[in-house]
């Protein structure tokens, strides 16, 4: 029986070593960081295509750039992180993820109505990370909604700035 249960705990440390928190770091990038480029475009712009367009640049960008970051980082011997590719693949897909979900709303033609709907994802985005993080992370729950918000709230003032300068 004790056997099993390290077993257990075992599996889900690997599991949040190879997978959740390459995968986590890549949904908090892909989600906070294109924040500030995307709605930089759509307040400079007011064009829901562009701001599109720059937001899938962006995460397409973000996603190639944090693959190979995670998978050259470490090669997963030293720390037991497992295999770099899998780290790599993980954590861009995640990246890429995070940054268009809340660019597919500009897909929309009315710009308004677009710019509500990703605002209204990015705040999915934002508690959900913090749901991740505290069921795998064992981050209490309030601590990284406040965390995953404030930073988001940063980034994305920053883009609010740049784009109605």
């Amino acid at each position: 029986m004790i056997h099993l249960l390290t077993k257990s705990k075992e599996q889900k440390r690997e599991l949040i070593l190879k997978v959740i928190q390459p995968g986590l770091a890549g949904l908090m990038d892909g989600s906070v960081s294109s924040l500030a480029p995307l709605f930089a475009a759509a307040l400079s712009t007011h064009n829901s295509h562009i701001t599109f367009i720059v937001g899938l640049a962006t995460a397409v960008g973000a996603g190639i750039s944090m693959a190979f970051s995670e998978a050259l980082s470490d090669d997963g011997k030293l720390s037991g992180r497992g295999n770099p590719i899998t780290r790599g693949i993980v954590c861009g897909l995640m990246t890429f993820i995070g940054a268009a979900g809340h660019t597919l709303p500009f897909l929309l033609s009315s710009f308004h109505v677009a710019l509500t709907v990703a605002i209204i994802v990015v705040l999915a985005e934002l508690l959900t990370i913090a749901w991740i993080r505290h069921k795998y992370m064992d981050a209490p729950l309030m601590k990284a909604v406040l965390q995953i918000v404030l930073g988001g709230v940063v980034v994305f003032t920053a883009g609010v700035l740049i784009g109605g300068s």
